[in-house]
């Protein structure tokens, strides 16, 4: 059996996620040590008492889910299934950072200060109320591109995220975004409706949070990866440390191509996902894509517990 770690994005938070790993894992909870110190902050009492809308914040929402993520990943190692039990790392969005720090390309404390400017620089590039994210469910996603194309209208409508074979965000100028919604409906999908999110993340306006990210990777380090890391804009394996932060630049404006790297890594002969972190989004969005592949969330002591079994 082949197996790959995949990491969840924005999306996932909730208050109180890896509190209970890192009561029941000392590797768990020098990882939420580390970040709050690298942040100069107590990030930790944000995740695990605070308020969920402030926990929401990009800014937030970025480094915790990452803390949670690598919190999860050192309960696994300590349990001895470490990167020796992964053919495979990758991530969806933000997650990518955590896939990469789990595979030892970032260092911990490196990955949560870039994730917090990485938030930052992305809520900063376009005002609020320019932008805005809609679901089309139901199109594949050739006709979703198509949606937006159709949509832009001289403004900015990309497909974002492409999730599963039923799930694609369109991302961009809130009137491109709504037009978008409406074709939608008209040539088909079961549903569109607009995200509430702050920003219209993975398109072309998020270009001066790009600048922003390539001043960041190239004043860090970047080790090559124990293992492949599958990169979102590629949907293949990367093995080099210096493709890395060029990577993760064409991310922020680029689409998160999940579907594709599930596809990819599928044929590449794995058969079991391990999500890693908060939630179960990326799970479902793997039976949906390679039905015959098994899926595993990785999130509390007992799931740990479950896969040591």
């Amino acid at each position: 059996m082949s197996r790959a770690f995949v990491f969840p994005g924005q999306g996932a938070q909730v208050i109180g996620m890896g509190r209970a790993l890192a009561e029941a894992y000392p590797g768990a909870k020098a990882v939420f040590d580390e970040v709050d110190a690298a942040l100069g902050e107590k990030l930790s009492t944000l995740i695990w008492e605070g308020d969920i809308a402030e926990l929401t914040l990009t800014q937030n929402a970025q480094p915790a889910l990452m803390a949670t993520s690598i919190a999860a990943f050192r309960a696994l190692e300590t349990e001895g299934m470490g990167l020796d039990q992964a053919a495979f790392v990758a991530g969806h969005s933000l997650g990518e950072y955590s896939a990469l720090c789990a595979a030892g390309a970032l260092t911990l404390a490196d990955t949560a200060r870039l994730l917090r400017i990485r938030g930052q620089a992305m809520q900063e590039a376009v005002p609020v109320g320019i932008g805005a994210m809609a679901a089309l469910l139901g199109l594949d996603f050739e006709t979703a591109i198509a949606v937006a194309q159709e949509a832009a209208q001289g403004e900015v409508c990309q497909a974002a995220n492409d999730n599963d074979p039923a799930q694609v965000v369109v991302s961009g100028h809130k009137a491109a975004v709504e037009r978008a919604v409406e074709i939608a409906k008209a040539r088909g999908a079961k549903r569109a409706l607009m995200l509430p999110v702050s920003a219209p993340f993975h398109c072309a306006l998020m270009q001066p949070a790009a600048h922003v990210m390539a001043e960041a990777l190239a004043a860090v380090p970047i080790s090559n990866p124990a293992v492949p890391v599958v990169a979102n804009v590629r949907a293949e394996a990367v093995t080099e440390a210096n493709r890395i932060a060029d990577l993760l630049v064409a991310q922020v404006t680029g689409s998160v191509r999940w579907r594709e790297s599930v596809l990819w890594m599928e044929k590449a002969g794995v058969t079991e996902f391990w999500e890693i972190g908060a939630g179960k989004a990326l799970s479902g969005m793997i039976r949906r894509i390679a039905p015959g592949a098994a899926t595993r969330a990785i999130g509390t002591p007992e799931d740990v517990a479950a896969a040591k079994a």
